[in-house]
């Protein structure tokens, strides 16, 4: 690409990029391969300069307009080659974007940022006063963004198009770089913050669990932009790409057919403990072949893999056959949901039962002329609508998964998320450390309306070290099976239908290493458990498997 001016080491090489890209249209029914190669090296990406684009984002704050850098829109057989290139980026903004391409190949790069809205600081003394902290220095020699006190003195950063309010943390050990025992989410007060040479006081903030050297990852649950955003797209590969650092999620796919990631990786970047602000990977409501092998998922602040499909709610009955049905979640919404022809499902969301099958006739938004930033739809049915359904699951939009030979260590919340009704193979994986659950299996049509049941979910030959040393929501066990379903007693059926956990290792200091609810048939056998010493177990419980209301149980 050095011939179109985007050259290592330029202060910033978006004009030229965008240039590019407008001078190179995607080619309608372009059958032969186009390769973007770029040098080995270093390209700063900056704001100011980067395009606006409208778009709404599964699982991310809901701003409709964004800046994008990589923009890629309707490609097709096309393969940008990093070469092994780390591209830097400054400000909340959109690295990567494939908007409805297919064939599409990223490989060989790294994506990182110069300036984060987490904000490292290393503990220089804990007490009953207070907590005196320093700034951890940054990887990146231009730090492009600063600290400063509030009117109401509040230590806070900002950058050119953000700000951060610290109001939550992650603790880390300085030499294991694992979050610390029993902390979970750390509240963090730093009101009437102030400096002292090269360190900071902080007499509201008073946590004793922390001691001197320890690394707490300052943070907001603000997630803006993923760095990887595929949205109805086909057949896409990412190879060899590494996510050091994002504002929201590393990688969500929204509505996608087919994704492959071989070492597709999300780690910190060198002397950073934290990667990305959420999932370092998310696919919501796609269908086809997910596949995610060899991969390393290290820091980041929620789960390694999250897969899932959306749940309307019924708001209103317009006759038998129609009704208008809507997005619930504040961070869900805005893009298409289904098509005519699509198999759905009516549920009742308090006991999670399914109560009909039907076939979509008619889809349309109702509160918007496009699918843009709209929050509801005017849908006709086959069938009639059952009286006792309100909510609705999209069937067509299902993938199967394979997850395999991927290592997820010193992440806060869960390692693995599941929730397809077809066939998912987790095998062959390193859960080292995961601070919640390594795997969770849930269902949701309450808060945050992620569908749905599992039928067939293998869980094999994984290795479990000391996952679950904090609780978060849904994980009352290594691997926590745990829908959410608030009239349990009433449920007439199981949600979850076949899981098998097989030949697995469980190197833990705790019990249990299996919660599971509602489920019709659970397998547990030739697993190896492995008692340690590392912590004291905190959950009051010694039973291995805790079941409720799963009618049939296999084991040893």
């Amino acid at each position: 690409m050095s011939q179109f001016g985007i050259r290592p080491n330029n202060s910033d090489n978006t004009a030229a990029l965008t240039k590019f890209l407008q001078n190179h249209p995607p080619q309608l029914g372009n059958k032969d391969e186009i390769i973007l190669r770029f040098d080995k090296g270093t390209y700063n990406f900056r704001l100011e300069e980067a395009p606006e684009i409208e778009c709404y984002i599964s699982n991310h704050d809901q701003q409709p307009l964004r800046k994008a850098i990589f923009y890629l829109n309707h490609y097709e057989n096309l393969t940008i080659d990093g070469g092994g290139a780390q591209f830097l980026f400054q400000g909340a903004l959109l690295p990567v974007v494939l908007n409805y391409c297919g064939n599409v190949t990223l490989k060989n790069f790294s994506i990182d940022f110069i300036d984060p809205q987490i904000e490292q600081v290393e503990i220089v003394k804990s007490d009953t006063t207070g907590i005196r902290f320093k700034l951890s220095p940054s990887p990146h020699k231009d730090k492009e963004y600063q600290w400063f006190f509030t009117e109401q003195g509040y230590f806070e950063t900002q950058g050119e198009n953000w700000r951060s309010h610290f109001a939550w943390g992650i603790g880390f050990d300085k030499e294991t770089r694992h979050i610390l025992y029993n902390t979970g989410d750390l509240g963090i007060n730093l009101l009437n913050c102030r400096q002292g040479g090269e360190t900071f006081y902080a007499p509201n903030w008073k946590d004793l669990r922390l001691k001197t050297g320890n690394i707490v990852a300052m943070r907001n649950f603000n997630r803006p932009c993923p760095a990887i955003f595929l949205n109805e797209s086909k057949n896409t590969k990412l190879q060899n790409v590494t996510v050091n650092y994002a504002w929201g999620m590393g990688l969500i796919a929204q509505r996608c057919t087919d994704i492959t990631l071989n070492s597709f990786n999300v780690y910190p970047s060198q002397g950073r403990y934290f990667s990305t602000q959420a999932d370092a990977t998310h696919f919501s409501q796609c269908r086809g072949k997910i596949i995610s092998c060899k991969g390393t998922y290290e820091g980041m602040m929620d789960d390694a893999i999250n897969v899932h499909g959306v749940y309307l709610r019924i708001l209103q009955r317009k006759d038998d056959h129609t009704a208008i049905c809507a997005f619930m979640h504040s961070q869900a919404y805005g893009f298409n949901w289904g098509n005519t022809g699509d198999s759905i499902r009516f549920i009742n969301s308090s006991t999670l039962d399914s109560v009909q099958t039907n076939i979509i006739t008619a889809i349309r938004p109702q509160d918007a002329v496009t699918l843009q930033g709209m929050k509801s739809f005017l849908i006709s049915f086959r069938d009639p609508i059952p009286s006792d359904a309100d909510c609705i699951e999209n069937l067509e939009w299902t993938p199967s998964i394979v997850f395999s030979g991927n290592t997820i260590r010193n992440n806060r919340a869960r390692g693995a998320l599941f929730s397809s009704p077809k066939y998912t193979l987790c095998e062959n994986n390193l859960f080292d450390h995961t601070s919640g659950s390594a795997i969770l299996l849930s269902g949701d049509a309450n808060g945050w309306y992620e569908s749905g049941p599992v039928n067939n979910v293998i869980i094999r030959r994984n290795r479990f070290i000391n996952a679950l040393t904090s609780r978060y929501q849904f994980t009352n066990a290594i691997i926590s099976i745990y829908p959410e379903i608030p009239e349990l007693k009433n449920q007439r059926n199981y949600y979850h239908n076949r899981i098998s956990i097989e030949k697995n290792l469980f190197d833990t200091f705790g019990t249990p290493l299996v919660y599971a609810k509602s489920v019709r048939h659970l397998i547990f056998r030739n697993n190896q458990v492995k008692k340690n010493s590392e912590f004291s177990p905190f959950l009051n419980n010694t039973q291995s498997i805790i079941t409720e209301k799963v009618e049939k149980t296999t084991k040893d």
